[in-house]
């Protein structure tokens, strides 16, 4: 096998949340690029003739609509029975999906808490568990969780959002830890400071952008194009042996 055959995807059907905008419309564009048709699914996707579905299909790939407020857990269990009976196989699970809601800790509400752990933390779980199930069975799959510079850092005014992209790191190592030797890769990407509509309070504040600005060697914000090659990687045979690795793209960030 030559090394772009390795990346290729073709013939390959990937499920992407949070695909409506941001680094989950690129990444769905990178794999649909890359021959994979795509399950997009998002809490305000339009059913038709969204953005990231007229990209995909100007690809010649084939993209499947989907809605799902991942807050609430019965909307996730009830997407995750209608996927799975509409695609009884999916090759690659993106987890992508999430939010932020930002208040300084003494201030920060339950509701906040509970919204956040439940998008980010317990949505992510519950997906990957059930569709797992299916790629353990076959012997193969690929999940690829979004994780966060918060993995490994407590960040400011944002306990929930930190919390939930601390677990998501080990969530990545646990299923690793008991489907590396069954055919399943679990990993995660880690975006850094990415110019998006998560970031925008952080991007208007002069001096915490500045600040930000100054800690990245790369010397510029990321955007979601840099998650491209990076998701195709992860979901590609060109990963067969990378498993419970958290891959930071950051511009540097972690290197200081």
């Amino acid at each position: 096998m030559s090394v772009l055959d390795l990346f290729s995807l073709k013939g390959k059907i990937a499920l992407v949340t949070g695909c409506k905008r941001g680094i989950g419309k690129a990444m769905a564009e990178a794999l649909a690029e890359a021959g994979a048709d795509i399950i997009g699914v998002s809490a305000s996707l339009e059913l038709r003739d969204s953005d990231v579905e007229l990209s995909v299909k100007a690809m010649g790939r084939q993209f499947y609509a989907y809605q799902c407020d991942f807050s609430g857990r019965n909307a996730v269990n009830q997407f995750v029975e209608q996927v799975k009976k509409d695609h009884p196989v999916i090759d690659i699970l993106i987890n992508n999906a999430g939010t932020i809601l930002r208040k300084p800790i003494a201030e920060h509400p339950d509701e906040y808490w509970d919204e956040v752990v439940a998008v980010n933390q317990t949505a992510p779980f519950i997906l990957t568990r059930e569709i797992g199930k299916e790629m353990l069975k076959r012997g193969s799959g690929k999940v690829v969780f979004t994780a966060s510079l918060l993995t490994f850092q407590g960040g400011i005014t944002v306990p929930g959002y930190a919390a939930s992209k601390g677990a998501i790191g080990q969530l990545t190592k646990a299923f690793s830890n008991e489907w590396a030797a069954k055919g399943v890769n679990v990993n995660a990407i880690a975006p850094g400071y990415i110019a998006t509509d998560n970031t925008a309070a952080l991007r208007k504040d002069e001096n915490r952008s500045r600040s930000i600005m100054e800690r990245i060697p790369a010397g510029r914000w990321g955007n979601p194009d840099d998650f491209k090659g990076p998701v195709v990687f992860l979901s590609s045979n060109a990963s067969n042996y990378m498993h419970g690795t958290v891959m930071t793209v950051d511009g540097g960030w972690m290197g200081r």
